[in-house]
């Protein structure tokens, strides 16, 4: 029987995941490196299967799945780590969702879509606040323009926390080239590049361009579209501080030596899996999600905005909906797809509404 199996459960992501999909009534195999924390995890849920595999050790992912299973994999940084659980899925024929915000590595996901396509499954990177919300929010404003050529679309979190795993993903991307969508093609572009404001419930807000899943998808619904721009927003001296790091970090990343001792001493700072914000913090976060649809000249001609909950939140309770989705044979297409692509802009807007962002 199919089944579905959560990796890197033991880890902050993996444990908000693993209880949204007990909540929801589904039973995940529980997989991570640690037997006893597993155990652990097992007993609070109030049992569950759990498996030791560990990505050191490629063939123990692989044996987890089967033909037909859901793979979540929370194992990141994705960049360092991500590999071996992407290629079990394929090779598996098992569909894919991860947790993943580093560009780079949702562009490798989307590079194995004829292999996807030929195994039969779908891959759903980047399935969680980073970055369904602003998929979601471009659909809606593309649909009421649908001759826009740009789009825009902003992030904003108020009373933010973090976990040690996003951490150790933004250091791992300094280094790393981003892309953009310019002239109808996906080109490089460093993170930081463009800033620009946006109009967030009534407040004037800075956003600062990093490398998004929207790059790569929404032109491909919408074939007119020639600029697609994501913004995280900051405030505006953090921003400009950012702008001016990944100029720094850019430059270090083309002297091989350089990159690999700034690699280093960020590694020896920046750790994983060293837990998050609480639920008392989660519960006073806000989030939005803001798309701008513009024509030729420029001129906004439609716009939405998603507001909603804390984005560790929203990202436990859209994979478990999704990979209980898939499970039950409700991904509409093979390949490396977007969320739209996946299930639909109604089946997605009410999922992300039930997740807490409307």
């Amino acid at each position: 029987m199919a089944k579905i199996v959560l990796f890197g459960a033991t880890g902050y992501t993996g444990r908000l995941t693993a209880a949204a999909l007990t909540a929801a009534g589904a039973a995940p195999v529980l997989a991570g490196r640690n037997a006893a924390a597993l155990g652990a995890l097992a007993g609070e849920l109030g049992g569950a299967d759990t498996a030791v595999a560990d990505v050191a050790d490629p063939d123990s992912v692989r044996a987890l799945l089967g033909r037909g299973d859901v793979l979540i994999t929370t194992v990141g940084p994705f960049l360092r780590y991500g590999g071996p659980a992407l290629a079990a899925a394929l090779d598996a024929g098992a569909h894919y969702f991860d947790s993943t915000g580093e560009g780079p590595f949702i562009r490798d996901v989307f590079e194995r879509d004829e292999q996807a396509r030929r195994a039969g499954v779908a891959l759903l990177s980047a399935f969680g606040f980073d970055y369904v919300p602003g998929n979601l929010a471009a659909a809606i404003a593309l649909r009421e323009a649908p001759r826009a050529t740009g789009v825009d679309i902003g992030y904003f979190i108020a009373s933010p926390g973090t976990s040690g795993g996003t951490r150790a993903s933004m250091a791992g991307m300094l280094f790393e080239r981003g892309f953009a969508l310019r002239g109808g093609q996906i080109v490089p572009e460093r993170s930081g590049a463009r800033i620009r404001g946006f109009d967030v419930a009534g407040r004037s807000r800075t956003g600062v361009s990093i490398p998004g899943s929207e790059h790569l998808i929404l032109h491909r619904a919408h074939p007119g579209l020639r600029e697609t721009g994501v913004f995280l927003g900051l405030p505006s001296p953090a921003a400009r501080g950012l702008q001016l790091t990944s100029l720094v970090f850019d430059a270090a990343a083309r002297v091989a030596p350089v990159r690999r001792l700034a690699e280093e001493a960020i590694g020896g700072v920046v750790k994983g899996s060293t837990g998050g914000p609480d639920a008392a913090t989660r519960a006073h976060t806000r989030t939005w999600a803001v798309a701008e649809a513009r024509d030729d000249a420029g001129r906004v001609r439609s716009s939405a905005t998603l507001s909603g909950v804390d984005p560790y939140e929203f990202t436990a309770a859209i994979l478990a909906w999704g990979a209980r989705t898939a499970l039950a044979g409700g991904v509409r297409a093979t390949g490396a797809l977007g969320p739209v692509e996946a299930f639909g802009l109604d089946e997605l807007t009410a999922a992300a509404s039930a997740a807490g962002i409307r």
